[in-house]
Parts: structure tokens; C-alpha cells; sequence
């Protein structure tokens, strides 16, 4: 289980936060992981930009979740991920990863509402080195549904096809999944670590949706 940190304008984590937070995963030889959302819109294109610059200032390498799947001790790097659909923002930042070296993980959720160019792009996304991993069918709150359908209801209509369909549209089986919101609890984590070895929640710093899902 690992724990993002949004860069999102709504969650308040400003450049000089950031930055602290890129020093020390430097200094302690530690990876630091950053999700977004729609780059562009969800924060802006300049600050995005900022911090990619400033994780190659400090030689920090990008690694994806594939990568921690397979067993890789980055030491001292960047975890990125983008979550949700928005891939047509995603693949207007080619140009931007390349020039950076960056290599991401996008965990996506509502495929069934993605066109074939949507899915050709994402497809060009995987074959330029990023990661394309599960983030569930319908984007619900996994705790939630699970109190009011059930455990297997929620692995067999949100999670589990979440994956399945990564899979059978060609693109490498998934080996990670991201709670929407963050939001777990251990008998989830116990339930997802039994089809894949890596699990992304994520850390608020201030209000949100859900407390806090970041395991202690």
C-alpha cells in the first residue's frame, strides 16, 4: 500500500511544499509519490511543469507502479500518477514528459466511456513507457459500497472489471489499483492484494471527501 499526494490546486499543497517534499525524498534516499488529475485544469500547466523541473534539478528519477510491482527499490525518486479519464490532457503532455524524462502511472477508471481514439491515446501512452493500471468501473467510494452490497458485490462489479478491461482491450495486465478518493479499509486492501501486488491510496492534508485513507 502506498500513499499520494494530491498537486491539484483543490488540495492546497502549494510549490514551496512540494519542493520540501522532493529534498527530503533526496536527502533520505526515499520515493515520494504525486497524483493528479487533468493537468491543465485540475492544476496549472505552469506549476505542473514546475515540479517536474525541480525533481530533475535534484536527480530525481521518475518510476511507475509497474516498476514497484516488480519488485524495483527506486531509492531516491518520483512516483507519479494521473487518475480518472481525462486522456486527452494527459496526451497533450507528451512533449512535456519526454523533455523531462518522466515515466507515470495513469489509473483509470470509466473505460467503458472511452472513445477508440481516447483508447488509441492511451495505448500511445503505454507504448511511450507509462504505466496504464485500474482505478475502478464507476469511480465510487469502496467502503461505502461495500456496506451497502458487500464485499464480493464491490470486487465483482467495480474493481475486478476494472482490471479485466484493461486487459482484454491489450494493454499489459494490471498489476496496481487506486482507491477513488483514496478510500480503504484493510478488508478491502486484503481482498485487492490477492489479484494485484500494489495498492495506491492516498494522504489529505486538508479536508476531503473521505478522512484521511492513508494507513497509519
Amino acid at each position: 500500500m502506498y500513499c499520494a499526494v494530491d498537486l491539484d490546486t483543490v488540495a492546497g499543497n502549494e510549490l514551496d511544499a512540494i519542493h520540501a517534499g522532493l529534498v527530503r525524498a533526496r536527502d533520505r534516499g526515499e520515493a515520494i509519490h504525486l497524483y493528479a488529475h487533468s493537468p491543465g485544469r485540475t492544476v496549472p500547466l505552469d506549476k505542473f511543469e514546475a515540479v517536474l523541473a525541480d525533481a530533475n534539478d535534484l536527480g530525481l528519477p521518475f518510476v511507475t507502479y509497474a516498476d514497484l510491482a516488480a519488485g524495483v527499490q527506486p531509492g531516491a525518486a518520483v512516483v507519479l500518477s494521473f487518475d480518472d479519464q481525462d486522456v486527452d490532457a494527459w496526451t497533450a503532455l507528451r512533449p512535456t514528459f519526454a523533455a523531462h524524462q518522466v515515466r507515470a502511472t495513469f489509473f483509470v477508471s470509466r473505460f467503458y466511456a472511452f472513445t477508440a481514439a481516447g483508447k488509441a491515446e492511451l495505448h500511445q501512452l503505454e507504448a511511450d513507457g507509462h504505466a496504464i493500471e485500474a482505478h475502478t468501473v464507476f469511480h465510487l467510494n469502496a467502503p461505502d459500497y461495500v456496506a451497502d452490497r458487500g464485499l464480493a458485490a464491490w470486487l465483482a462489479d467495480e474493481a475486478l472489471p476494472s482490471i479485466a478491461v484493461l486487459t482484454d482491450d491489450g494493454f499489459a495486465p494490471p498489476v496496481a489499483f487506486a482507491y477513488p478518493f483514496g478510500a480503504r479499509t484493510s478488508e478491502t486492501d486484503r481482498a485487492m492484494l490477492a489479484h494485484v501486488p500494489v495498492l495506491r491510496s492516498v494522504a489529505f492534508a486538508i479536508s476531503a471527501p473521505v478522512a484521511d485513507a492513508c494507513p497509519e
